[in-house]
């Protein structure tokens, strides 16, 4: 499915639930060693986070979205819009 040019089966994409926590109805997107928010009723985008390297996967799990590399897993405590240790 794709959601305003964004491929929603993309391993880099993942929805925000409405009513998990954080980040309802948003996508969280990872691009160019970047992570971002995207709101598809607003059309607006906010960078998160950047810096990253070789993400392979990304996931969202209430107010927490997880990025696999093969270096690491970074989280992103969407509550406290900040990077936070493993």
């Amino acid at each position: 499915m794709i959601v305003d040019g964004f491929d929603l089966k993309s391993p880099l994409i993942c929805e925000g639930i409405i009513g998990d926590g954080c980040g309802g109805g948003r996508l969280f997107i990872v691009k160019d060693k970047t992570l971002f928010a995207y709101d598809p009723m607003t059309k607006e985008q906010i960078i998160l986070l950047s810096s990253i390297v070789n993400a392979k996967s990304i996931r969202k799990d209430a107010c927490i979205i997880t990025i696999v590399s093969p270096y690491e897993d970074i989280i992103f405590d969407l509550s406290k819009l900040e990077r936070v240790s493993t």
